[in-house]
């Protein structure tokens, strides 16, 4: 197994464990826990499909046979993955994936504001479009609004057109 792959889904795990800590679920309502355990199946599904998550592994030699497909390959484009990082600066950096898209960041408040955010970004194509980024976006009394997240992913989007401007001029 070699340290990309481990690092890959060391990662995985801590996206998986943020995305559990993002959930709304209650145990006082029952409805609350049926939200949830739709939301972390549905979570599953589409990590399966997508090929983040691996088959399980039935004993511990399968740990040492290489199941993996060589001729996968994963991009992001980089001036989404870049511009993803400025526009949200003011958030720390919890933990990125390069090879998945993935930037998990923290609460952080941003200037001019008392309120603190934290955000997920994903970044899941290597085209420079809006179909490529996915931003999500919590306060921490629940998710930011609509117009929150489209101006985040407004700002990242002309970020990165500014990025690949000053980069086509060198």
């Amino acid at each position: 197994m070699t340290g990309p792959m481990i690092l890959r889904k060391l990662l995985l795990v801590g996206l998986l464990a943020s995305l559990a800590a993002c959930g709304n679920s209650s145990p006082f309502g029952s409805s609350d826990a049926d939200a949830y355990e739709r939301n972390q199946r549905r979570a599953k599904q589409q990590l399966e499909a997508n090929g983040v998550l691996q088959p399980k592994r039935e004993s511990i030699f399968d740990l040492f046979q290489n199941r993996d497909d060589p001729n996968t390959t994963i991009e992001v484009n980089k001036y989404l993955w870049t511009a993803a990082q400025d526009v949200l600066s003011f958030l720390p950096i919890e933990s990125v994936d390069p090879f998945s898209g993935v930037i998990v960041m923290g609460y952080g408040t941003p200037p001019g504001s008392n309120r603190a955010y934290r955000a997920t970004v994903y970044v899941r194509d290597p085209a420079l479009d809006a179909r490529s980024l996915n931003v999500a976006i919590r306060t921490r009394s629940g998710p930011a609004s609509r117009e929150t997240v489209r101006a985040v992913e407004d700002a990242i989007l002309t970020r990165a057109r500014q990025l690949r401007i000053a980069d086509s001029k060198l």
